[in-house]
Order: C-alpha cells, then sequence, then structure tokens
C-alpha cells in the first residue's frame, strides 16, 4: 500500500484497538512523516524511541533501593497518565544493537492481555497511550537484526511501498520545486528503485486469527487493502483463502443466537444449509452452550427444534457433545425430549457398553 493508505490503516489500528502495527518499508519511503502526520491529524501527542540508539537502561529505567526494596525510575519519555493521549513509535526496532535491548523491548510492542495494560518492566501505560513499531526490512541491503517469529507474531505488519502518485500529490501539498516535480512527472521510476518484496514470511497461529479478528470488529478498511492487512498478520496464503472463503460464504452459518434466540426466522435457512454450514452452525452452537449452558424454557424448545431437523449423523453428532455439558444434558433427558433424542442416547448407551 502506499503511504496515504497506510495513513488511514495506522490511525484505524491505533485510534480503536489495543493492537500494535508495524510499518515495514524501505528508506526514505515516508514511515515516520506518515504517522507523525497521523498523530498531528488525530491530536495525538508523538514520542519517538530510536532504538538504534538505546540500551536497557534507557527503556526500564535507571534502578534505585527504596528501603530494603529495588524499584527502576521512569524513564524520561514515558508517557504518564496525565499526559494527553500519545503515540510511542518505537522506530528502527529491528536496529536495536545489543539483544537484551530487543528483549526489553519485547513486552513494550506486545498488545495488553484482556483487563491488563500494556507494560515494560514494572512501568505500566496507561490505556490512552498507544504503540507503534516501523522497522526496514531484512532482505539484505540494511543492518539490521533478524526478529523472532514470537515478536513477529505480536504485532500487525503493514507493507509500505513507493507510489508516483501519492508522492505527487504529497510534493503538490507541500510546494516542492516545480522542476523536481515535473522531472518527476515524466521519469515516475526514477522516485525510488524498490528492493526485495516486503514479506516478513508471516504465518497463522491463535493469536494472529485473534488480531484479525479485533480488526474486522473494530475498524473499517478499504476492501482493497484487506488482503494486505491481513497478510501482513496470518500470511498471504491464509489471508486469501479467507477472503474467498468470505466471498463464497456471504450467506453465513446460522449462529447459535439465531438458533436459540430467533428460531422461528432461521429454521428454514438452518434446513437450507450446505453440509459445511451446518456443520459451523453446531460448532458455534456447541460453543455457546459449553460458555453459557443456562437456557430459557423458550430456548430449550428452540435447541431440540434444532436437532429434530439435521441429519442423522449430525443429530448424533451433537447430541453426544451436548450430553457433556451436564446442564444441557438435564434439558435433554426430560421426556417430552424423547422423540427427538431417545435413538441418538440410546446408540450412545450402545456404544458405552
Amino acid at each position: 500500500m502506499n503511504v496515504e493508505q497506510m495513513k488511514h490503516v495506522v490511525r484505524e489500528i491505533l485510534t480503536r484497538t489495543d493492537l500494535t502495527p508495524c510499518v515495514v518499508g524501505h528508506r526514505g519511503v515516508g514511515k515516520t512523516a506518515g504517522i507523525i502526520q497521523v498523530c498531528r491529524e488525530a491530536g495525538l501527542r508523538y514520542v519517538p524511541l530510536r532504538l538504534g540508539q538505546m540500551e536497557v537502561g534507557d527503556l526500564v529505567g535507571i534502578p534505585y533501593r527504596e528501603g530494603d526494596i529495588m524499584r527502576w525510575s521512569r524513564p524520561s519519555w514515558w508517557p504518564m497518565e496525565t499526559d494527553p493521549p500519545t503515540i510511542v513509535h518505537c522506530d528502527e526496532l529491528n536496529r536495536a544493537q545489543q539483544e537484551d535491548t530487543l528483549q526489553a523491548i519485547f513486552q513494550f510492542v506486545e498488545p495488553p492481555a484482556e483487563g491488563q495494560h500494556r507494560a515494560l518492566h514494572t512501568h505500566q501505560l496507561d490505556p490512552r497511550h498507544k504503540v507503534v513499531v516501523t522497522i526496514n526490512p531484512p532482505d539484505g541491503t540494511y543492518q539490521v537484526a533478524t526478529l523472532d517469529r514470537a515478536l513477529l507474531d505480536r504485532m500487525v505488519m503493514i507493507y509500505v511501498e513507493t507510489d508516483y502518485r501519492c508522492w505527487a500529490r504529497y510534493a503538490e501539498s507541500r510546494n516542492f520545486d516545480r522542476d523536481v516535480r515535473q522531472f518527476l512527472a515524466a521519469h515516475n521510476q526514477m522516485l525510488a528503485c524498490q528492493g526485495s518484496p516486503l514479506d516478513m514470511q508471516m504465518e497463522p497461529s491463535e493469536r494472529a486469527w485473534e488480531m484479525v479478528s479485533t480488526l474486522r470488529r473494530k475498524c473499517r478498511f478499504p476492501q482493497d487493502l484487506e488482503m494486505e492487512i491481513y497478510a501482513g498478520i496470518v500470511g498471504n496464503e491464509a489471508a486469501g483463502l479467507f477472503l474467498q472463503w468470505c466471498l463464497e460464504n456471504r450467506e453465513r452459518p446460522v449462529t447459535a443466537e439465531e438458533v436459540l434466540d430467533g428460531w422461528a426466522e432461521s429454521a428454514a435457512r438452518v434446513r437450507a444449509q450446505r453440509d459445511d454450514l451446518q456443520a459451523a452452525t453446531l460448532n458455534l452452537l456447541v460453543t455457546r452452550l459449553q460458555n453459557n449452558a443456562r437456557l430459557t424454557t423458550a430456548q430449550e424448545e428452540n435447541l431440540v427444534a434444532y436437532i429434530d431437523v439435521l441429519p442423522r449423523d449430525l443429530r448424533f453428532g451433537l447430541v453426544k457433545s451436548l450430553l457433556k455439558i451436564p446442564a444441557v444434558a438435564a434439558v435433554l433427558s426430560k421426556d417430552q425430549h424423547d422423540a427427538v433424542v431417545f435413538d441418538a442416547i440410546e446408540q450412545i448407551s450402545r456404544e458405552a457398553s
């Protein structure tokens, strides 16, 4: 994506989530300038950390004694609770010259766990303050360290590349020299020579899919950028398969809530679902009941009605899973539901014996 697109994506992530965007791009493409512009436009305070020039003490503070307790002084750059909302820019993350500096910053770039604050050693960051990272790609043309898979897995990789039209709009807005602008209008290829493809070899993981879920729930991205954004989290193959699945399955599987709370409206959709969508609904329903097995009388009736329309093999599998949930097993064992579940329970009993 170009710098303008990068700015939109970074702003969405920083203002709507606690995730950490990591902007990857070649020298001079506008990574830092774009982030500063995002802060200025969003009214956010900007604090840069040039990690290539920092040691562990610059990050975690200097230790001192308070009685018989060891404490660490607050670094001068650390945003306070009383400071306005701040973006801490970890610039040149992979230029950290010492391994322990890179290990120290690892905790800081990791998004906070639910209900927790982002932290660095003993210091906790107020939730109003966010973190963004920039790096040059490790393609052999820069003196940078290789970032390990665990660190990459904690950030949303955003690849920004040279785009003449984007640069031309910027140059005109800043009133660049006329001859420079006219020369590059005629010789676009002289704007910048692209290096190797910007690919950090991202791979899917449970954490990565959770970040994709967070972005889809909280952010709004142009459709033509979704592939690039999600590929920066789960990799090209997984992102491509996911978006293709979304395209092919615009008729989504009926949800557990639709089964339990709106059976009259969703019954026809359930009956018409393909086997793969039916299996998805079944899994969603089991997961919901494992997390919350409390059912109203109406929900009990809707659950049994759903079981009744399933093919015999799916009905057997669902009942077998539900009987492992004590509260739901008690519901299914009621006499009035024998006509629907008795056959499945009888077969499960035979298998057990």
